[in-house]
């Protein structure tokens, strides 16, 4: 199925039903007084996180729903029934704006997690309601109330650990086949990564993370040349990233400081917060170099870039240096989730309620 990481829908709930007007006509009751029912709430509709959807390509083909009316009410005060509610899937990671301000209605983040994008409209009361001391015979009833109609944009970002961000040609699909079971497309030519790609790294202890692999930026990325920074919400959710840069030097071919330069200057021209994501240097390629220079070139790039944090050398093709990065991955993601219980704990001593995570 085609990647599809945006879709505009627009979602319609069901009208309330109209109260009815109406009087009882049973024998030898010869004022029997109103009996008009009220009528069905209309229906609502709702988004449902799926965990078994990873695109939002469905919405290429349908991209209006609309929810049930009530029914009106009756004699008898008999209700109308209800209309009847809408769920429509999508992939846990979806976040749902209003498409005409922009505002985030809901952020979908875990699996059979619902929200009410369109409420369905209130019935309307029958003739009953209105009867009193000085009205025994009240003509009058309300109708329901319209559902709520919204124009929506819903926007993907895949749910992942880790990102690995870099220029095109800088390996990190095929880094991403040394370390996970995913089979990405890799080729010696640009942009070989069309749409983002999701890895596992399986751990002997029995943990394991998930990797994210996007397409390559350029230089003016935030422009709109090459793909832009189309895919770079995806890393949103990641807790670290991995900027692999191409140790290989060929004739015509960016340096690996300017390439890393670039990198840095699109990300932060894309968004500031992401810039300040935690970043770790990984120069890949080293199996095109010879012994021992691998090091000297991170060295030169984390200078270039005004880096000091852990680095890392591998190569994509061996393996080699690959188990240390994962390791490191793995240690560093660990360290991340007993911060957060630890922040958990001192938050529900502290009498804060902490819902729980499914």
């Amino acid at each position: 199925m085609k990647f599809v990481d945006e879709a505009v829908i627009t979602v319609q709930a069901g009208a309330g039903g109209n109260g009815c007007v109406s009087f009882r006509r049973e024998k030898f009751i010869p004022f029997g007084g109103p009996d008009g029912g009220d009528g069905g709430h209309g229906g609502s509709v709702w988004l449902v996180a799926d965990a078994g959807l990873n695109t939002l390509a469905d919405f290429r083909r349908q991209r209006r729903f609309r929810a049930a009316n009530g029914a009106p009410g009756a004699g008898s005060n008999c209700s109308g029934a209800a209309g009847e509610s809408v769920a429509i899937a999508v992939p846990v990671g979806t976040v749902v704006h209003e498409e005409s301000t922009g505002e985030i209605l809901g952020d979908l983040v875990e699996p059979e997690q619902k929200l009410l994008v369109a409420r369905g409209g209130i019935a309307g009361k029958g003739n009953t309601h209105f009867k009193s001391s000085v009205n025994r015979a009240p003509r009058k009833a309300t109708p329901g109330t319209p559902g709520e109609l919204r124009h929506l944009r819903l926007e993907l970002r895949l749910l992942a650990d880790v990102g690995l961000l870099g220029l095109p040609n800088a390996g990190k699909s095929t880094l991403l086949r040394a370390v996970t079971a995913a089979k990405p497309k890799v080729g010696d030519y640009p942009f070989t990564t069309l749409h983002p790609h999701l890895g596992v790294v399986e751990m002997e202890e029995g943990k394991n993370f998930v990797i994210a692999d996007i397409p390559g930026l350029i230089e003016g990325a935030a422009e709109g040349h090459g793909l832009g920074t189309r895919f770079l919400r995806h890393l949103q959710r990641t807790r670290l990233l991995l900027h692999i840069v191409d140790a290989s030097s060929h004739d015509g071919e960016t340096p690996p400081e300017q390439g890393a330069r670039d990198i840095i200057h699109e990300l932060k021209a894309y968004s500031e917060e992401l810039a300040a994501w935690p970043r770790w240097l990984v120069i890949n390629k080293i199996d095109k170099l010879p012994i021992d220079e691998g090091p000297e070139i991170a060295q030169r790039v984390a200078i270039a870039i005004d880096y000091k944090g852990p680095k890392f050398t591998v190569s994509g093709i061996t393996g080699e240096g690959t188990d240390e990065l994962v390791r490191a991955v793995a240690a560093f993601l660990e360290t991340q989730d007993k911060a957060r219980v630890e922040a958990m704990e001192k938050l529900q001593a502290a009498g804060v309620y902490v819902p729980p995570r499914k």
